[in-house]
C-alpha cells in the first residue's frame, strides 16, 4: 500500500510540474516577451513549495518508517531456524537438532530465519515472501516471514560470492502444520553414523555410506566436488580414496596417500594439506559437522571408485 502510495504522488507530481512546464515555455517564451520583466519574490508561493513537499516527505517516511519496524519486528512465539551459508550451499538447523538443505516451515505460523556466514558475503533471498538480507561473516542476521499457503518457494543468494554462486540455490517448502510436526521430529538423528545395534557389519556399512550420501548433499560438499571424475573447484571423490596426491603443507610439496585420517583433517582444516593445482576456498568444518558424521562421509567417498 505505500509503494502504491507513493507511486501515484510521484505520478501525479510528475504531471502536475510537466504541465506547468510545457504552459511556461508556450507562455512566457522569448518571441512574446522579447523584454524580460523583473519578477518580485512571491512569500505565498515559496511557502507552499517548501512547506508541502516537506509534509509529503514526512508523510512517506512516516508509513515507510511504520513498515520497516514490522519488518524487523518478528511476532512473538516465531518459531526459529538458523541458516547457514557458505560456499555454495545453505544449511538450515532446527531447534531440536534437525538438518535439511531445504527450508521446511509449517503454514500460517510466523518463521524467524537467524543467518550465519561461514565464509564470506552472501545473501538471503526469497522473492516470494519478499525477503532479502545479507548474511555477513561474523554477524547474526535475521528475517521473519509467514505463509498462508503451502508450496514450494525458491531462495537465491543475491550478492556474489564466488565461482558457483549462481548455483547456491534452495528451497522453502511450506506444509500443513500438522505435516510439519511429523516432519520435524522424524530422524533427528539421522546423519549420525548408526551404531551396530542388531544389524551386521555389512548392513552397517550400507547404511553409513547411504548418511554419508545425504551428508555430502547436506553439508555443501557437492557444491565443490563431483563424484563423476569431472574436474571443478576441488578435486572428485570418484576414485579418491587411496589415491596418492601432490600437496602443499606449510610451502612444502609432499606427497600424500588419502586415507581416513587425510580426509578427517582436511575437513577440519583444509588449508593444511592443500591438494597441488586447487586453490583454498572451503572454510573449516569444524563445529559445523561431528566426527561421526566425518566417519560416513569418507565411508561413501570409498564407494566412489
Amino acid at each position: 500500500m505505500t509503494f502504491f502510495g507513493i507511486l501515484v504522488t510521484s505520478v501525479v507530481l510528475l504531471v502536475l510540474i510537466t504541465a506547468a512546464m510545457v504552459i511556461f515555455v508556450i507562455r512566457y517564451r522569448r518571441t512574446r516577451h522579447p523584454t524580460p520583466a523583473k519578477v518580485e519574490s512571491h512569500a505565498l508561493l515559496e511557502a507552499a513549495w517548501t512547506i508541502i513537499p516537506t509534509i509529503l516527505v514526512l508523510i512517506m517516511f512516516y508509513y515507510g518508517w511504520m513498515g520497516y519496524r514490522l519488518m524487523r519486528t518478528p511476532p512473538e512465539g516465531a518459531m526459529e531456524v538458523t541458516a547457514i551459508a557458505q560456499m555454495w550451499s545453505w544449511q538450515f538447523r532446527y531447534e531440536n537438532g534437525k538438518q535439511s538443505s531445504d527450508l521446511y516451515v509449517p503454514a500460517d505460523q510466523p518463521i524467524k530465519v537467524l543467518l550465519e556466514s561461514r565464509d564470506v558475503l552472501h545473501s538471503f533471498y526469497v522473492p516470494a515472501f519478499m525477503v532479502k538480507q545479507d548474511v555477513v561473516p561474523g554477524m547474526i542476521g535475521f528475517v521473519w516471514f509467514e505463509s498462508p499457503d503451502t508450496g514450494t518457494f525458491d531462495i537465491f543468494c543475491t550478492e556474489y560470492c564466488g565461482q558457483r554462486h549462481s548455483f547456491m540455490l534452495s528451497k522453502v517448502v511450506v506444509v500443513p502444520p500438522a505435516e510439519f510436526e511429523q516432519w520435524v521430529l522424524e530422524d533427528v538423528g539421522e546423519f549420525e553414523a548408526p551404531d551396530a545395534g542388531d544389524m551386521s557389519e555389512e548392513q552397517r556399512l550400507v547404511l553409513l555410506q547411504r548418511t554419508g550420501e545425504r551428508l555430502s548433499n547436506l553439508k555443501g560438499c557437492v557444491a565443490c566436488h563431483t563424484m563423476d571424475g569431472t574436474a571443478m573447484v576441488g578435486p572428485t571423490y570418484k576414485g579418491l580414496f587411496g589415491k596418492t596426491e601432490t600437496v602443499v603443507t606449510d610451502g612444502q610439496k609432499r606427497e600424500v596417500v588419502v586415507d581416513e585420517a587425510y580426509i578427517h583433517r582436511s575437513i577440519l582444516d583444509p588449508a593444511a594439506d592443500l591438494v597441488e593445482g586447487f586453490q583454498l576456498l572451503m572454510p573449516s568444518q569444524e563445529g559445523l559437522i561431528t566426527d561421526k558424521e566425518i566417519t560416513a562421509i569418507i565411508e561413501y567417498i570409498k564407494t566412489l571408485q
